[in-house]
This record gives structure tokens, C-alpha cells and sequence, in this order.
């Protein structure tokens, strides 16, 4: 992993912003999801990934829900905080609500992003995001089968939630129960051993629906 980068402690504090708060009458919610090849639903034969899974099991309560699958495969934290404005900005446009979901993280460790670039990156989404009024939700990275990479991918998990507890951000931590598990593992044994398929991202859904999704969306009121 590429070292020698040195990064401001204080660049990586919250400055308290504005809150999202949820106003009277019909709701319009404008949900856009960003990230990479995982948020995309690589691997899945079905072209469901876990985007749609848990959009199409989510009960709506009688709200009017948008959502947008905008994942790239290959995206890193960095492509995604530079293009995540603009792509979601004309999706969210007439929407009473704009709600952010973000999944990086994979694409970090593979292109040896530093640790505190990353921690960063998603700090600067989440931060621009709290303070225009756009509530965020994180999905956090997902294991291989590959040890080495895993050890990596374990920090970044907890540097995100680190990063998203600060700021009283919903993260949803994929790694941790996902790591050990015999049904994922196989799963990426029968594909390219790190994207999942059909299996592996129903995992993945069911991890993000009891992960606060319902509560975030403030649909259990």
C-alpha cells in the first residue's frame, strides 16, 4: 500500500452542519446510490445486485421513492467524490427529499489509495452532503478470499465507521459478518473470488435492510 502521504488531522474533524429533517405533507425522495462495482451489481446474474434488492423489498409507506443506480465498476473513493455532485444533482431535482447512499472501499485497497486519503474522501462527501441538506447512508467494503488484501480491507472498514460514527452517519459494516461466511465464500469461489453473485448479494441486502435502512428513511414513523 502506497505510504507518504500526509494528511491534516484537523482536515478529517466534522464542523457541525445543518440537519436533515423530514417536512410535512406528500414525500418525494430522491435516492441516489454511489460507489463502485459492488453498488452496480457486478457479478450478479440476475442484474439485481443489491441495489435493487433492497430498494424492491423496502415498504414505502405511502412515499413517493426515486431511486438511482449510479455505481461504477472501478471506482474509487476519489472518482466517486468528484463526480457524485453532478451525476445526482439532475436526479435530484423537484425531489422534497435527496437521499445519498454510498458504497466504496474495494477499489481503494486495489489501487493502494492510502488510508487517510480514503478516511478523506469519504469524510468530504459526507460533509458537503450534511451541509446542503442531502442525508447519507454507508455501505461499508465487503471480503475476498484473498488474506493479504482482506487484512486491508478490515482497517478501511473501521476507518469508515470511524469516520461515519463522527459524524452520526448509518454505516452498515458488510465485512465483518461476511468474512467467515460459508455461503459468501462460496459464492466468490464460483466468480472472479471478490464480487459476489445472486447469493452473495442477497447477503448484502439483507445486511443493509436491518442495518437502520428503515429508520434512516424515517419510513417506521
Amino acid at each position: 500500500m502506497s505510504t507518504g502521504e500526509s494528511i491534516d488531522p484537523a482536515a478529517l474533524e466534522f464542523a457541525p452542519s445543518p440537519h436533515f429533517t423530514v417536512g410535512e405533507g406528500p414525500r418525494d425522495i430522491g435516492l441516489c446510490f454511489v460507489g463502485d462495482g459492488f453498488v452496480a451489481g457486478y457479478g450478479d446474474p440476475k442484474a439485481l445486485g443489491w441495489v435493487s434488492r433492497v430498494v424492491g423489498r423496502t415498504d414505502r409507506q405511502g412515499a413517493d421513492l426515486t431511486s438511482y443506480n449510479l455505481g461504477v465498476r472501478g471506482s474509487s473513493s476519489a472518482d466517486t467524490m468528484s463526480r457524485w455532485r453532478a451525476e445526482c444533482a439532475i436526479r435530484w431535482e423537484d425531489r422534497g427529499e435527496r437521499r445519498l447512499v454510498i458504497g466504496v472501499g474495494a477499489e481503494d485497497v486495489a489501487q493502494e489509495v492510502t488510508m487517510a486519503r480514503s478516511r478523506l474522501n469519504l469524510a468530504n462527501i459526507l460533509d458537503e452532503a450534511s451541509s446542503t441538506g442531502i442525508a447519507s447512508f454507508v455501505v461499508g467494503p465487503t471480503p475476498t478470499l484473498d488474506a493479504e488484501v482482506n487484512a486491508r480491507l478490515r482497517v478501511l472498514s473501521e476507518a469508515q465507521a470511524d469516520v461515519c460514527g463522527r459524524r452520526r452517519v448509518p454505516f452498515v459494516d458488510c465485512f465483518t459478518p461476511l468474512v467467515d461466511h460459508d455461503q459468501w465464500q462460496s459464492d466468490l469461489a464460483a466468480g472472479d473470488t471478490v464480487h459476489p453473485g445472486q447469493a452473495g448479494y442477497g447477503l448484502i441486502a439483507w445486511l443493509v435492510l436491518n442495518g437502520g435502512w428503515v429508520r434512516w428513511l424515517q419510513l417506521d414513523r
